[in-house]
């Protein structure tokens, strides 16, 4: 369930842009006093543009800076600025905005020679405005910061769900595979006896009412296993996850756990179909464990899976890139590392794991030539 939005994010965006260019058609009137034609052509067009400000943040801004060289105006610059702030994540262009407009608004106007008395309360005059400036730009960043926190708790919201989902899925897949195995082994063995035993009885049987009844016995024991044949099979494949019943993950399902992994990646290099099913399983497990891994702490980040042999050893490699997009650290207790460190000691083998100069991740699972045999 979503937590409710705040008043002010119900507010249709045209009624606050046109609040804002309000505002500041009135703190320019406000300023104009008996400024010229020069004067209200610069006011008028830094107004105006503030109606675009969220499609084009940087031009609007650059805009109101004529206004404010001119009159002491703040609202149009600042509400640019704040816009941009927003939408940005160049910090350096922020502080570059933030001076242009401390400069614009420090300046005197008409752009003349001036006396050392006023150049002393000129410069006195842009450190204020600068650190005026600052407000919008922090504010806009927070905002932006609070933006991208809530895109990634509704991210995070959504992976706990599919995970819950997935959990539901595991525990079903059990209890099936579980009541699946019980059939098969106990029910079907002792309806197996019963038309064994019923067979027997039809042929060492002289009257023909009983040899009718053990025949009868024996057809319906017959159609028994039969339904229970069809039954356990629908057990077996209706758990949506592989179970100690269904086939366990091969070097062939790789390319399919690849394409449908959510991210951005990629499969190269290929081993001997001659590996174990067991050194196989491994392999599958560890690409899906780094998959998942890239998907849940790497948002953005493009991956490539990459199999490898050589005379000695075989193996994958599984390398990502840094994420493109802020992320917040999740907790976890690297079971899934410790269970593929596990799985590699089995094979006789290693499992490394760790970042890569770039900033990007790397898990690699070596087993040697010898280990699977």
């Amino acid at each position: 369930m979503s937590a409710p939005r705040d008043w002010w994010a119900r507010i249709p965006a045209p009624v606050i842009d046109a609040v804002v260019v309000v505002a500041a058609a009135g703190d320019g009137v406000v300023n104009l006093g008996e400024g010229g034609s020069v004067e209200q052509a610069m006011v008028a067009l830094g107004c105006a543009a503030l109606a675009v400000r969220r499609y084009f943040p940087l031009p609007v801004f650059l805009l109101t800076l004529p206004a404010s060289l001119m009159l002491d105006i703040v609202v149009a610059p600042f509400a640019a600025l704040f816009t941009l702030a927003e939408r940005s994540r160049n910090r350096r262009l922020l502080v570059v905005c933030a001076v242009l407009f401390a400069v614009a608004s420090a300046a005197p106007w008409p752009l003349d020679d001036i006396s050392s008395h006023e150049r002393t309360w000129t410069l006195v005059y842009f450190f204020y405005t600068l650190a005026t400036a600052a407000a919008p730009v922090l504010l806009g960043q927070l905002v932006q910061a609070r933006r991208d926190l809530a895109r990634r708790l509704a991210e995070i919201e959504e992976a706990r769900e599919h995970e819950r989902l997935l959990h539901s899925q595991a525990v079903l897949a059990r209890e099936r595979a579980q009541l699946a195995r019980e059939m098969h082994d106990v029910v079907s063995h002792q309806v197996s006896l019963i038309a064994v035993q019923a067979g027997a009885l039809q042929v060492a049987a002289k009257e023909p009412d009983f040899k009718e009844g053990a025949r009868a016995i024996r057809s319906l024991s017959v159609d028994t296993l039969d339904e229970l044949r069809h039954m356990v099979t629908l057990l077996r494949a209706s758990g949506g996850r592989a179970t100690e019943l269904t086939p366990q993950p091969t070097l062939s399902d790789l390319h399919k756990l690849v394409t449908t992994s959510g991210i951005d990646a990629e499969l190269t290099g290929d081993l001997s179909p001659d590996v174990s099913t067991t050194a196989q399983r491994a392999v599958y497990r560890t690409v899906q464990e780094a998959l998942t891994n890239v998907r849940k702490h790497a948002p953005g980040a493009t991956a490539t899976v990459h199999l490898w042999h050589d005379p000695d050893a075989y193996g994958v490699t599984v390398t990502n890139t840094p994420p493109t997009r802020p992320s917040l650290p999740l907790p976890g207790a690297h079971q899934g590392l410790i269970g593929l460190k596990e799985r590699a000691e089995l094979l006789a083998g290693t499992f490394e794991f760790g970042r890569t100069p770039d900033g990007g991740y790397e898990v690699s699972l070596r087993i040697p030539a010898h280990g699977d045999a």
